[in-house]
């Protein structure tokens, strides 16, 4: 696995609406792998591929990210069902020492394709529901600043 150079707010492939994975294939699931390996050695809980320069519907997530045992690899990921609010304070791998409060959807339904060609289907809650809707943001081209009330900028403590 390599660790790949994240895209920071201001490069254009932040911005891109991505295409769908046309193809689940030995490249996609070493791209993805690499995700996971970028995203466990920034200390993140999820990453897209746009993150990473690939303008793509692809995600990783992880929120258990120090067992590192719950990873979803999401292709061409919708959210189908939305329940609830909550406001909570997020940051960004691609938008480093900000962070800001997100009013996120409080539990979800999403359905997308595995690494290996399968449909699924996941429901979330809690800080799951929360990384999943962030990261489907990148693929859509937005970035929690652009709807993030009270930011501030500053190094953050993770639980």
């Amino acid at each position: 696995m390599a660790l790949l150079e994240i895209k920071t707010a201001g490069d254009p492939v932040l911005k891109k609406v991505c295409a769908p994975v046309e193809k689940i294939d030995k490249r996609l699931r070493k791209l993805l792998d690499d995700m996971a390996e970028t995203m466990y050695a920034s200390d993140g809980v999820g990453i897209a591929a746009p993150q990473v320069g690939e303008s793509i519907r692809a995600v990783v997530v992880d929120v258990d990210r120090k067992e590192r045992k719950n990873r979803y690899d999401l292709v061409n990921p919708v959210i189908t069902f939305r329940e609830g609010s909550v406001v909570d304070n997020e940051g960004c791998l691609s938008c480093p020492d900000l962070f800001g409060d997100v009013e996120r959807a409080a539990k979800i339904r999403v359905e997308y394709t595995s690494r290996f060609g399968k449909k699924k289907t996941l429901e979330a809650e809690g800080l799951l529901a929360r990384c999943i809707q962030h990261e489907l943001d990148h693929l859509d081209g937005r970035l929690f600043i652009d709807i993030a009330k009270n930011i501030t900028k500053g190094k953050k403590e993770r639980k």
